[in-house]
């Protein structure tokens, strides 16, 4: 499943939250401290595991 890092712009806490891509385009993201949907997405690298070696 995608994990997203995002940001509350109310309560300042980051989360790193995992999403299914339905669940991410339904409706905003909520803070899961503090219920806020006031969140903003930060982008960070990320890792890709595969099974064959190229």
């Amino acid at each position: 499943m995608p994990m997203y890092d995002y940001k509350c712009l109310d309560c300042g806490k980051e989360s790193l939250i995992v999403l299914t891509l339905k669940e991410r385009s339904a409706g905003p993201v909520k803070c899961p401290a503090c219920s806020s949907t006031n969140v903003q997405q930060i982008y960070t690298s990320f890792v890709a595991h595969t099974t064959k070696k190229s």
